[in-house]
């Protein structure tokens, strides 16, 4: 008998007055694994999660989580799941140990369990020096770890990250994923969404890429970056003035872009040491010589570029105005 999916969402529809923030997106997540919703502000992710976690619900379409319904079977939906969302919802007036031990008792855990599970997630999230301090005093990661930390009181089956990395240094991002890698170790299912593509890289077992509320590519890392060839040529040039002719002398080793920068050129190809040879004859035969010129892997930047043709971090008009939600998304938050 096939297992039933962690997650799994059928046609879902989602609009905000006029905007249509999700436009009939399908995701099948299979328990145990990490699935990376990739995009830039305003593709859809954060909607996305607002109703697999039962806050909005779906103009259109289904959802599960675990096989419950998420708009008929709310309140059991609500018990399996855990959210961390993109700033820490813990109170700041509150300790580390405040906080955890105020969900387990929101969450209804039992009474002789909440104190000993407060302390092995503050262990867990090494915030034990911290725990008996307020939150205010902490800093952004410790914030963030604590979030996370509450999200699991309740020991849920299938876990929602909307974003947790979002502002952190690059030390306490990667701090945060490996806490995320050792929860999917022991068996977690999880959601993540990023616009991050590194994140996406390392973490996520299988990645949609979702841009203007519709799923526009799916598969693993390496599934996705195989779309671009094998190996991308980069040529730096010494002055701008030469990247279209360079672009027109490459482009029969294959497509062929300039970098915003107006100095660089990459040619996605499919024999690495074999092109870069041709790139360099072909710019000596020119008489131009580069700055530099190198080959590299492809990587989910370059994906999403190709796709989309924007970068993951473009910033773009927000798909979930709040003034916008009707009565019943009101209700359900």
């Amino acid at each position: 008998m096939e297992q039933q999916p962690a997650i799994l969402v059928e046609d879902v529809h989602k609009r905000f007055g006029p905007v249509e923030a999700l436009r009939g997106i399908d995701l099948v997540v299979p328990t145990g694994t990490v699935f990376g919703l990739l995009g830039p502000n305003g593709a859809g992710k954060t909607t996305a999660v607002r109703i697999l976690t039962t806050i909005l619900r779906p103009d259109r379409g289904r959802a599960t989580i675990l096989g419950l319904d998420v708009a008929r079977d709310a309140e059991r939906v609500r018990q399996t799941i855990g959210l961390a969302g993109q700033s820490a919802a813990v109170d700041e007036n509150l300790t580390g140990r405040e906080n955890l031990r105020l969900i387990g008792r929101l969450t209804h855990q039992p009474k002789e369990q909440i104190l000993p599970r407060a302390a092995e997630l503050l262990e867990r999230f090494d915030l034990v020096d911290a725990a008996d301090r307020p939150v205010k005093t902490y800093s952004g990661g410790m914030r963030r770890r604590l979030d996370l930390a509450a999200a699991l009181v309740h020991r849920p089956a299938v876990l929602f990250l909307d974003e947790p990395t979002t502002g952190l240094d690059p030390r306490s991002r990667t701090d945060l994923w490996g806490v995320i890698e050792g929860l999917v170790a022991e068996g977690a299912s999880v959601l993540l969404t990023t616009q991050y593509l590194e994140e996406a890289d390392r973490l996520a077992d299988r990645i949609a890429v979702v841009d203007h509320g519709l799923v526009i590519a799916e598969g693993t890392a390496a599934e996705l970056k195989a779309r671009l060839g094998d190996t991308i040529v980069h040529v730096d040039l010494v002055a701008p003035g030469e990247a279209e002719q360079v672009k027109s002398l490459l482009a029969e080793l294959g497509p062929v872009e300039i970098g915003e920068d107006g100095k660089s050129i990459e040619v996605n190809v499919a024999d690495s040491g074999r092109s870069l040879l041709r790139a360099v004859r072909i710019l000596d035969q020119a008489g131009i010589e580069p700055e530099s010129v190198a080959v590299r892997e492809p990587s989910l930047d370059d994906v999403f570029l190709s796709i989309t043709g924007h970068k993951a971090e473009d910033d773009e008009a927000p798909t979930e105005p709040s003034k916008n939600m009707t009565k019943s998304d009101k209700e359900a938050s």
